[in-house]
């Protein structure tokens, strides 16, 4: 065939069609050139709206299909597929349903339960934490997580705050529970995971689920009304003072749940779940996410293991991994081994991971999608980073900010709060800059607060912002939005910090310190580590006058009374505290000035965990540090 013939029919098309195609052609460089975005942001937005359409117009209809009735559905129409891994062992949907039927069934016929009390948990990662909650919330109950490394006092006031009519504690916790139990409310009645107990008054719950059915509750005592209504508290520990519970609703447990659908997660996926259950991030957007897709989930209980983990991976045909950034951190820090790219693993949806970690992640363990999210507990805002853009938390757009509106305003650090103009109403900032994130509370965005205090839910709203009688939530988060409208993480506000993935309360802190009677006064702050995600804790201390520094006390005191993340890892003495011009203790300056001993002249301290005890901060332990010869 010659040339001429297969040109021809081309050539004989009409004038106009070449014109066309330049101009398609044309129109498809300059989107990717100015737009290159544009067809992600569609296809994420159009999810988002697709599954928000799908649950209103259930509600519409009267029909309100919760997460759990989600997980019975499953339970009937594929009874022998696995819904867990625990340690080997494979529990199916209905070896879940029924053992869940069996709490049920246990608080049922004890009749002190009805629908809408409060039960608080504490247990760790074990599929037991699973039934207790499962069943509970098939009785219409308000399940209240607690976490496990919260002791004594703090523990006291998590149970105070959420009113609980069972406190519910797991076996491997017994030792927490004996703490408590003296000073724990009367009206609490206390049941533990054992088939015995030495506890006087404290019931056993294993025995009593061998000798109740298996059946299921009636479906009247876990229907919901109003997608609104509360299903969960979940403690988190804000910008100041003691945990707070955190209100969940059926709608904010729907919303956690589509996360790994929204990232691309299907139902041929197997996930792998290594964080604390009674964290947001596994429970709804671990466990619901799961659920929502209909697939094995694989729990890592118990201890995370750096050295195991790709081993587990492989093992179990992990698809997805759930992180938060200190994870990937302990991954990358484990020495180099032949085959680390050889997994299945091709997403992993978390936060808090550094640049550096991020890069050196992919280029160690291989092609993973990694899935950044932004979302605070009870916030009503959720940034999600379906690009992959390296630092990213999230981006947005003009579509997004119309259906969840959020602004960055300017913030003043010296006096903790924000910018307001001559007349009165705040300030957004230009991009590039870092200002405190606000999202909007409305009909569609609601703030459902904290449990047993008013006070503290009003304290995280802002009023009057850019005009009369708007309304905002105060995220406490600091953020930078670029000229691609990707958003970054920059800093927590207030007396907080971040370490080991979790928040710390420095009042909390200073609280338990200042019980000592040898202390006058102590600021708490964070402090950069070099190679380490958020802050270490560092206390400043001034002692009372004639006493001396006791630190085995000031050790047993931080290890007694807080959890392992919120102990201060660096002491300094000062003979006075600097205070602002408002009479709040002055922290910036020792934030910059850090745990260096060769520029800090007051005497430094450190946690050591390996000798159980506060040495002195000497040069040579302070390069330990920094070389990461020294564990924190």
């Amino acid at each position: 065939m010659r040339v001429w013939d297969i040109l021809a029919p081309f050539l004989m098309l009409p004038s106009w069609v070449p014109g066309v195609a330049a101009g398609i052609a044309s129109l498809h460089l300059i989107q990717k050139l100015l737009f290159p975005y544009f067809w992600a942001d569609l296809r994420y937005l159009l999810k988002v709206l697709m599954y928000g359409l799908k649950v209103e117009t259930c509600r519409l209809r009267g029909k309100i299909v919760t997460v759990l009735d989600k997980f019975v559905k499953l339970a009937e129409e594929q009874p022998h597929k696995p819904f867990l891994i625990y340690e080997g062992k494979v529990h199916t949907y209905q070896d879940v349903d029924r053992r869940s039927n069996r709490v049920a069934q246990v608080f049922l016929h004890h009749g002190a339960l009805k629908k809408g009390d409060t039960v608080a948990l504490l247990m760790g990662n074990e599929p037991d934490f699973i039934h207790v909650w499962f069943g509970l919330a098939k009785l219409g109950c308000v399940v209240a997580f607690l976490n496990f490394n919260v002791r004594s006092r703090s523990l006291l006031h998590c149970l105070s705050s959420c009113e609980p009519k069972i406190l519910i504690v797991g076996a491997d916790l017994l030792g927490t529970l004996e703490e408590i139990l003296p000073n724990l409310q009367k009206d609490i009645s206390v049941w533990i995971m054992t088939k015995d107990s030495t506890f006087p008054s404290v019931h056993t719950l294993l025995d009593k689920m061998e000798a109740v059915s298996e059946d299921p509750v009636p479906v009247n005592r876990r229907s919901a009304n109003n997608l609104k209504s509360s299903v969960l508290y979940i403690f988190t520990s804000g910008t100041t003072g003691l945990p707070k519970a955190a209100v969940i609703s059926h709608m904010q447990v729907l919303k956690g749940a589509a996360g790994l659908w929204a990232f691309g997660a299907t139902a041929e996926d197997i996930i792998y779940i290594t964080l604390p259950l009674y964290h947001s991030a596994a429970s709804l957007l671990g466990i619901g996410g799961c659920i929502e897709l209909g697939r094995t989930h694989f729990i890592k209980l118990k201890k995370f293991s750096a050295s195991q983990f790709w081993n587990d991976c492989k093992k179990y045909n992990v698809t997805v991994i759930q992180y938060i950034g200190e994870l990937c951190r302990y991954l990358c820090s484990q020495p180099v081994k032949d085959g680390e790219k050889n997994h299945k693993v091709r997403l992993a949806v978390g936060n808090g991971v550094r640049n550096d970690v991020w890069r050196e992640f992919l280029d160690r363990f291989g092609a993973i999608k990694i899935c950044e999210f932004y979302g605070a507990t009870e916030g009503n805002i959720c940034f999600m980073n379906h690009t992959g853009k390296i630092g990213s938390v999230g981006r947005t757009n003009y579509f997004y900010k119309l259906f969840f509106p959020f602004d960055l305003i300017k913030y003043d650090f010296q006096k903790d709060e924000p910018i307001r103009n001559k007349h009165g109403w705040c300030e957004k900032v230009n991009t590039g800059e870092a200002g405190l994130l606000i999202s909007k509370v409305n009909a569609k965005n609601p703030f459902f607060g904290y449990a047993g205090n008013k006070r503290h839910t009003e304290k995280k709203l802002l009023s009057e912002v850019f005009k009369k009688g708007d309304l905002y939530f105060n995220t406490g988060d600091l953020m930078v939005q670029d000229h691609e409208n990707f958003l970054y993480f920059w800093d927590r506000i207030g007396d907080t910090f971040r370490w080991k993935g979790e928040n710390v309360a420095t009042t909390e802190v200073s609280d338990v310190i200042v019980m000592l009677d040898f202390i006058q006064e102590a600021n708490v702050y964070g402090v950069s580590v070099p190679d380490h995600e958020g802050k270490a804790g560092m206390a400043s201390l001034i002692l009372k006058q004639n006493k001396s520094l006791d630190l085995e006390q000031m050790y047993k005191q931080v290890v007694t009374y807080l959890p392992s993340y919120a102990r201060p890892l660096f002491l300094r003495v000062q003979e006075t505290m600097e205070m602002t011009g408002t009479f709040k203790q002055q922290k910036f300056r020792l934030v910059d000035e850090g745990f260096n001993p060769s520029t800090v002249t007051d005497p430094l301290y450190f946690l050591d965990n390996s000798k159980q005890a506060y040495v002195l901060l000497t040069k040579e332990v302070h390069e330990r540090i920094l070389s990461g010869q020294m564990k924190l």
